[in-house]
C-alpha cells in the first residue's frame, strides 16, 4: 500500500499559511531522501498556456525549489514543447510563456530549461517492452536530470478524464515525436453536416484539412492536434471515443517510461485547487468543477491521482460550471464532465504495468 500525505486549505494563523504546508508535505513524504547531494534535479511543472492563468502559482513552486535547494541538489524548472502551434510550441516562445506568468528566477529562484531543445528533437529514447511501445522518446534534459519533483495541477481532461501526475509525466516529459505517438489512435473525424466554413483548415498547422464541398482531413498529414475540434463553429469534428482507451494506456506507458530510468528519485505533488474541467494547454481557464481541497504529496504516481480523484468526487459539484451530471457526494466529476471517457484506465493500467499502486493510505498533516 502506498502511502499519500494531505494538507487541506483551512488556516487561522500563519504556521498553515499554504507556503508552509508545502514545506511540511516535501518533509512529510520524505523528497529529501530522495535527492542527492550535487543532483540536477527536475522539476516538472506546466507553464500554462498564453491565456490560461489555472497553473501552479509559481511562489508555491519556490517552496519546492527553495527545499530542493536544502538537500544539496541543483534544481531547474522544465517542461516539453507541445505539439500544436500555440504559445509554447518551440522553445523561444515556451521561455517567453513561462516568464509571462510569472516563472522567473527573481520569483521562483530556478533557472527555466526546457527539456526537448529549442525545436523539440532533443529526445532520447528509452526501452520499455509494453504492450503498445517497445520505445519512447522522452526529452532529452528530463531523462538526464539525477532526480525529478513533478508537481501538477489536477483538472479535467476531454481526452483522458482527468490529468495529474500521470499525465504530467506522459504528454509532460515526451518530445513532440513522442506526442505523436500517442496521439496516433486519437485523431479528429468528420461526425455531421460541413458547412465548408473552412475554419478547421485555417488553424490546421500541417495543411492537414482540405475542403471540398466539405473537411477532408489527410490521416497521413494530422499529427491529432486536436485544434479543428475548438474552431468547428458547428461542432461536426470530433473524436471517435472507441479510441481513447488505446490512446490513455499509451499515455501511462510513455508515463512509465519518462520514470524507467530513475528509480526511486521522483516525488510527486498534486495541488487540487482551480479543479477546471479541461486542461491548462488550452487558451482559457473555466470555473471550477468543484472546491478547492488541498495539496498532496507521494512517491507514487498512481496512488497520488487515485487519491485525488476520490477526494474531489467526495465534494459537491459546482451548478454553474461545465458539469452536467453527478454533482452529488460520492459520484464521478470527471464523468459529470467527459461522459464519454473513462479517466480511471489511467489509474488501473498504472498498476497493471507497475507503475504504481491504487491502494493507497491518506495521511493528513
Amino acid at each position: 500500500m502506498a502511502t499519500v500525505y494531505f494538507s487541506d486549505f483551512r488556516s487561522r494563523s500563519s504556521k498553515e499559511n499554504k507556503i508552509n504546508k508545502i514545506k511540511r508535505l516535501f518533509k512529510a513524504a520524505r523528497f529529501e531522501s530522495i535527492i542527492n547531494k550535487k543532483d540536477l534535479t527536475a522539476v516538472k511543472l506546466h507553464f500554462g498556456e498564453k491565456g490560461n492563468d489555472s497553473y501552479i502559482n509559481p511562489v508555491f513552486v519556490r517552496q519546492i525549489v527553495d527545499e530542493v535547494k536544502k538537500a544539496g541538489a541543483k534544481p531547474f524548472l522544465t517542461d516539453t514543447n507541445t505539439l500544436y502551434h500555440g504559445s509554447r510550441h518551440n522553445s523561444i516562445d515556451h521561455l517567453n510563456t513561462a516568464i509571462m506568468h510569472g516563472f522567473d528566477y527573481a520569483v521562483t529562484g530556478a533557472p527555466v530549461i526546457i527539456a526537448d531543445g529549442i525545436t523539440g528533437e532533443n529526445e532520447i529514447e528509452t526501452e520499455i517492452n509494453l504492450k503498445h511501445f517497445k520505445n519512447v522518446k522522452i526529452a532529452g534534459d528530463i531523462e538526464k536530470s539525477d532526480s525529478m519533483i513533478v508537481l501538477s495541477h489536477f483538472k479535467g481532461h476531454g481526452m483522458s478524464g482527468f490529468g495529474g501526475a500521470i499525465k504530467n509525466l506522459a504528454m509532460g516529459c515526451a518530445s513532440p515525436a513522442g506526442k505523436i505517438e500517442q496521439h496516433e489512435c486519437a485523431k479528429p473525424v468528420i461526425k455531421g453536416e460541413c458547412t465548408s466554413c473552412g475554419n478547421c483548415k485555417k488553424v490546421c498547422p500541417v495543411e492537414a484539412i482540405s475542403i471540398e464541398k466539405k473537411s477532408i482531413i489527410d490521416y497521413n498529414k494530422c499529427i491529432a492536434c486536436n485544434f479543428c475540434l475548438e474552431e468547428c463553429p458547428e461542432s461536426v469534428i470530433g473524436l471517435d471515443f472507441g479510441n481513447i482507451p488505446p490512446f490513455i494506456e499509451k499515455m501511462v506507458e510513455y508515463a512509465y517510461g519518462a520514470v524507467k530510468n530513475k528509480g526511486r528519485k521522483v516525488g510527486y505533488i498534486n495541488f487540487l485547487m482551480n479543479i477546471t474541467p479541461d486542461c491548462d494547454c488550452v487558451t482559457w481557464s473555466d470555473a471550477p468543477i468543484v472546491p478547492d481541497i488541498g495539496i498532496l504529496a507521494s512517491t507514487d504516481p498512481v496512488a497520488i491521482d487515485c487519491a485525488s480523484v476520490d477526494l474531489i468526487n467526495e465534494q459537491f459539484g459546482f451548478k454553474n460550471s461545465l458539469l452536467r451530471r453527478n454533482f452529488k457526494e460520492g459520484e464521478d466529476k470527471f464523468k459529470g464532465v467527459w461522459s464519454k471517457v473513462d479517466g480511471n484506465i489511467l489509474l488501473r493500467y498504472g498498476q497493471e504495468i507497475g507503475l504504481g499502486n491504487m491502494d493507497y493510505e491518506l495521511i493528513k498533516i
